[in-house]
């Protein structure tokens, strides 16, 4: 029997004695986190929410199994959040969808949830009308036709079913309820709402395909209510990412198990715990980079040499040469090789001790100044 199918469902039941101290330290972390970023100025927080959101957005679609282009994630919410990022790669309208959605639940995360805001969400997600091959019902709850709507794993005969979500004639009741209780004052503490509402949106399964990533946006929205800023500095999506199997295992054996989803709520609140501590990464790049540029006010730099800096500066993978400089800023050999001999005579570049063809270069950085 599934949870959904037990008498007294939806009245969830948790220990909330287990959970006082876990929230405790979630919320002391969270003030912590939102009074370092304070300190740094309105375009450094900015600077840091592209960070996290595009972690968000990648981590989101890749617990799906779904991979994104790093850098048209980063552009399409740099260009919506008007940031000047240099130069800026043509639109993807897959990469565009989640980008929308995340941005509406966390922007406009004082605005109540609605019947038509997620259905505008799914419309997002799935702009052709297809997940994959398979043509899906988009912007509307899943019907009959859809058939049951299960979790599965395993080869084609041999499916192991570890979930079924409610038949689609539930829906209307299921999901008027889930957002009369979004919308209303309960006096629950908004991180608890927002682990409730993920386990409740995700065990409802209101959509054919997508309901994983609106129900990480349903929580993003409601920790956004916690903070009371729609500026984000952690990514529960990449965290979740990174103990994606333990995730799945807890809502299989919660979605199994009795009203009482204690074990859900420790899990999402450690897991949050572990989100908001790797922020910490984070906010070095964004510090790093402000160092640099702070040290270098005033100096002249070409907009291919800002934006491979800028890329340095953001982890850039592997060793710098020329060649791979032409490669980044769509210029000649002999244009990168000025380029990067300027930035060496100035001592913003380093050359490295190999030679040759295999010459590569290493950003210097100034003393930390902030």
């Amino acid at each position: 029997m599934y949870i959904h199918e037990l008498k007294e469902w939806p009245e969830f039941q948790w220990n909330q004695t287990a959970l006082t101290g876990l929230l405790a330290g979630v919320r002391h972390q969270q003030g912590r986190l939102l009074g370092r970023m304070e300190a740094l100025g309105f375009q450094l927080r900015e600077e840091a929410t592209l960070q996290s959101l595009t972690q968000d957005v990648l981590k989101t679609c890749e617990i799906e199994g779904e991979k994104l282009d790093a850098r048209l994630v980063r552009s399409s919410l740099a260009r919506r959040m008007g940031l000047d990022i240099g130069a800026l790669p043509p639109i993807d309208r897959n990469v565009e969808g989640i980008v929308e959605v995340m941005l509406d639940a966390t922007r406009h995360y004082d605005q109540p949830l609605t019947v038509e805001r997620l259905f505008g969400w799914h419309a997002a997600l799935f702009p052709t009308g297809r997940s994959g091959m398979h043509r899906i019902t988009v912007g509307a709850w899943r019907t009959e036709q859809s058939g049951a709507m299960q979790v599965v794993s395993g080869p084609i005969g041999l499916e192991t079913v570890h979930y079924e979500a409610p038949e689609s004639g539930r829906l209307q009741t299921e999901m008027s309820q889930f957002i009369h209780w979004c919308n209303t004052a309960s006096g629950l503490d908004p991180v608890i709402k927002a682990a409730l509402a993920h386990f409740w949106f995700v065990t409802i399964h209101p959509f054919e395909d997508g309901n994983g990533r609106i129900a990480r946006a349903i929580a993003d929205l409601l920790l956004a209510r916690s903070e009371q800023t729609s500026q984000r500095f952690y990514s529960l999506s990449a965290q979740i990412q990174h103990e994606r199997n333990d995730y799945y295992d807890v809502l299989e054996r919660c979605q199994k198990g009795p009203l009482d989803i204690s074990e859900w709520m420790q899990w999402f609140l450690n897991c949050l715990r572990r989100a908001i501590a790797a922020s910490e990464q984070l906010l070095e790049v964004v510090l790093l980079k402000a160092g640099f540029w702070n040290a270098h006010t005033g100096e002249s730099f070409n907009e291919r040499q800002r934006n491979v800096i800028n890329r340095l500066l953001d982890g850039f993978a592997g060793k710098l040469t020329s060649s791979k400089w032409a490669k980044l800023t769509k210029c000649s050999q002999d244009t990168a090789l000025r380029d990067i001999s300027d930035l060496v005579t100035r001592s913003i570049l380093a050359k490295d001790e190999a030679g040759g063809r295999s010459t590569s270069y290493t950003l210097r950085l100034p003393e930390r100044n902030l």
